[in-house]
């Protein structure tokens, strides 16, 4: 018995499948078994497959919409409200009774609705970046959704794909599969012909074909790759927001606690005080926040979709706020990823056409790769290929750094030909003593110009490589790309070029885009586990760009950055761009990327270029806005009611508003609040930030004076016009909603309230409520009647306190942020209300 442990990787593997398995009886009998063959199914029998084994997905279990609904029913602050219903039974209130049901029915309903629109929204999103797969149906390659692979199908790996289901690899070189998110193991594992690979493992090198045995839950594993991750991540932003609503819960438990102690010791009915107490409480707390948020964020997402960035992650919107240096491909983001073909550098005598036919059979029009398309391109008739036949072709990887092809002549001889990174080809080459100094020549030449440069060699029977030349691939600058660039600036982002490429050919382009020719050669870079000393890590901080980087720096890049205090952006494409973009703080799949790279990103962009993302950073920070406005005005909202109840009740022995009006404060108020999630806001030119002492100052300010106002007018109410209690009541429940409902208009805006036009919707819901308010008010449902010449009066006071507050607003912003408020003036367009 051998007693040697076995290691971790090993117990991680998937244990042995039985003898008669698909995924080791021999291919022949797999191909026999599932009826099907290397040239795959037609479209009819796969329709029919489709129907027998099911759609290659397994089924999510649907949370039961009742029961959905009913969960609103269950928590901390439902059970206060119901509580409160009780109590009012209990008391005989019926009155107070049925309306606290309305709220908390009518809370249940909006919490429900606006959750389930937000969820389809996000469903529908998530829709878009469907992965496909590319199946061979009726003799012909096709790509539909991965969900309608059945067994049986035949359909192609490459690189940096997802896979889809469980297959058998079909006749082909062995591919490099990572399966570290089944298995738990660290390294790629190599995978060849006949050998089974499993749905969602990553191909990290190689291509091949494959017979799907398995998909759905009858895969292996009994899942497909989770290719997009949740949208209910907490992020920075949102435990901020979170603190808050656990400030006022606080806040408020506190005063209720003094209101209940000082009721007990004068005598009062107990039932009345703790129903009163309850009411006052959930009245106080932020039920509508968690709701705000989802909306918000959701409509955020929407508002991206139609500019063609699909957020995976809800909260990668909010990180995106803050984002200071965004790091950038160049290729296809900066660039029009669109190669032409320039007059190449040929070695000896050889003839141009000659030395662009050899890097053409080096190629693959159907890999649809850029690099391959524009060799083919620059063929002089599209004849050129027909006399040769590829038996064998190698793929690009990012370790190889070049394609190979082996390729029968005319004359029927075999012949090799390869094309690459210049330095890769002259290693293989015999000649390469002799022919080197004139290619580094010509490869610094061409980089001058801003050309990539790509070798090509060829070996004939004896496997001996010989340097052919050069060809220069210029890809221009996309054209939005310099304005992007100095947009971002203005906005307070540093972007940072990241490319493969030669220094120079870096900058010369970063020079074409007025980013600046500080690039630094990545090449001298530690990896992910070194820590750089401050000198280097200072130059990474201030560099402009970064050339000849390799996947593994990417990730180091940001590292360095982020432990310098950034909020850092990374866009990529690749399957070794993953870790970066799940790294960074908020990663970005750029237009073409692979499975993979979408999979980790946060962000995906549908069309090429920078400027979507920029779109993206304005919104997120028209987002900031619009959640900071909020929290001003959820916090200032609370501290008005709660100190003036407290005050009235400990000083006056007076409940100023009954617990009813309460309920009608907050029912009004969460109906209406929904409305600033489609604000019309000002991006700000500088990355956001939480900055509380503003947030918490300025709130405070503006209910501390709320709390002024409102005894102001119960002073002129008791004193001056001698009204009785219970039409005082009536008139500070108007106050209260009228003057509460204004305060968005101040919170809003950082400048007077009129710097910026409110939203319709905003208008309209804040109107709206108001008015129904007024009519309850002024003739006294569950109230003493107040008649429209007391509202009229409670609505002129409101609104000179309201004009008054805005100057005590700018004051506090003066007082607790003076830099911003002279630097950071807003500069967005208008956001217009969705």
């Amino acid at each position: 018995m051998n007693a040697t442990a076995p290691s971790a990787a090993a117990k991680a593997r998937p244990k042995p499948a039985p003898k008669d398995d698909l995924q080791t009886l021999p291919l022949a009998e797999v191909e026999k078994k599932l009826g099907s063959s290397p040239d795959g199914l037609t479209q009819a029998d796969a329709e029919k497959r489709l129907i027998k084994y099911g759609a290659n997905e397994i089924q999510e279990e649907k949370t039961n919409e009742i029961l959905k609904f009913l969960s609103y029913f269950w928590g901390p602050i439902p059970w206060m409200i119901e509580a409160a219903v009780i109590l009012s039974a209990v008391a005989r209130h019926w009155p107070d009774f049925g309306i606290i049901l309305l709220l908390l029915v009518a809370n249940a309903v909006v919490g429900f609705w606006e959750e389930h629109q937000a969820g389809n929204a996000i469903a529908a999103l998530k829709a878009r970046l469907a992965v496909k797969a590319r199946v061979e149906r009726d003799g012909k390659w096709i790509e539909p959704p991965a969900r309608e692979l059945v067994p049986g199908d035949v359909i192609r790996l490459r690189l940096g794909d997802i896979v889809p289901a469980d297959a058998r690899l079909l006749e082909g070189d062995p591919i490099e599969v990572d399966q570290s998110a089944l298995t738990g193991e660290s390294l790629p594992a190599t995978r060849k012909p006949g050998e089974a690979v499993f749905s969602g493992s990553i191909v990290r090198q190689g291509e091949i074909g494959a017979l799907v045995y398995a998909t759905g839950a009858g895969t292996y594993f009994g899942k497909t790759a989770k290719l997009v991750q949740e949208a209910h991540t907490v992020s920075h932003f949102q435990r901020a927001v979170l603190k808050i609503g656990n400030y006022l819960i606080i806040l408020a438990v506190a005063l209720v606690a003094e209101i209940i102690g000082v009721a007990l010791y004068r005598g009062d009915p107990l039932l009345t005080t703790l129903q009163f107490a309850l009411v006052l409480t959930v009245a106080a707390i932020p039920v509508a926040m968690p709701t705000v948020l989802s909306v918000t964020m959701a409509v955020g997402a929407r508002l991206l979709a139609k500019k063609q960035a699909i957020v995976t992650r809800l909260s990668a919107i909010e990180e995106l706020a803050g984002v200071d240096i965004l790091c950038s491909d160049k290729t296809g983001t900066l660039t029009q990823n669109k190669l032409t073909l320039g007059d190449p550098f040929c070695l000896g005598d050889l003839p141009a056409d000659q030395l662009i036919l050899n890097a053409a059979l080096a190629s693959r029009a159907d890999d649809k790769d850029v690099i391959d398309l524009a060799v083919i391109g620059g063929l002089k008739s599209d004849q050129a290929l027909k006399a040769y036949q590829v038996v064998h072709f190698q793929p690009f990887d990012a370790v190889q750094k070049r394609t190979e092809a082996t390729v029968t002549g005319a004359d029927g001889k075999p012949f090799k030909v390869t094309k690459g990174a210049p330095q890769v080809i002259l290693a293989l080459a015999t000649n390469a003593a002799t022919v080197k100094a004139a290619i580094d020549k010509a490869v610094k030449d061409f980089a001058e110009r801003g050309f990539r440069a790509l070798g090509v060699a060829r070996a004939g029977g004896d496997d001996r490589w010989r340097m052919l030349g050069v060809l220069p691939l210029f890809d221009p600058p996309r054209d939005d790309a310099k304005a992007t660039v100095a947009t971002a600036r203005q906005m307070g982002i540093s972007v940072k070029m990241v490319t493969g490429d030669a220094i120079a050919i870096a900058q010369e382009t970063a020079k074409k885009l007025g980013m600046g020719a500080n690039i630094l050669d990545a090449s001298g870079f530690g990896d992910s586990k070194c820590h750089e000393t401050a000198a280097l890590s200072a130059s990474i901080e201030q560099a402009d760009g970064f050339a000849e980087v390799f996947p593994e720096h990417k990730f180091h890049i940001v590292d360095v950055l982020q432990q310098a205090g950034h909020i850092v952006g990374m866009t990529g494409d690749g399957v070794n761009d993953a870790p970066a973009l799940k790294k960074a703080d908020c990663g970005i799949a750029v237009s073409g990327a692979t499975d993979a790279a979408r999979a980790a990103a946060a962000i995906v962009l549908m069309t090429p270029g920078l400027s979507v993302i920029i779109d993206a950073i304005k919104e997120s920070r028209k987002i900031f806005q619009r959640m900071n406005s909020y929290a001003i005005y959820r916090i200032a909202e609370t501290l008005r009611v709660l100190l003036f109840m407290t005050l009235a009740i400990l000083v006056f022995n007076f409940y100023p508003v009954t617990a009813v009006m309460i309920v009608m404060l907050a029912l009004l108020n969460d109906g209406a609040i929904l409305s600033i999630a489609y604000d019309n806001v000002h991006y700000r030119n500088q990355p956001e930030a939480w900055n509380m002492r503003v947030v918490l100052g300025v709130s405070s300010v503006l209910g501390v004076a709320g709390v002024v106002a409102a005894f102001g007018l119960f002073y002129l109410a008791d004193r001056v016009f001698h009204l009785d209690r219970d039409h005082i009541q009536t008139l500070m429940y108007l106050k209260l909603s009228v003057a509460g409902h204004l305060t968005i208009f101040l919170t809003r805006t950082r400048g007077p309230f009129w710097s910026i036009r409110p939203a319709r919707i905003l208008l309209i819901a804040v109107f709206g409520t108001q008015a129904v308010a007024t009519l309850i008010a002024v003739y006294g449902l569950f109230m003493a009647p107040l008649g429209w010449g007391w509202a009229a009066f409670v609505w002129g006071y409101a609104l000179a306190w309201f004009l008054v507050n805005d100057q005590v607003k700018l004051l506090a912003y003066r007082l607790l942020d003076p830099a911003k408020g002279r630097a950071a003036k807003p500069m967005g367009q208008i956001s217009k209300a969705a």
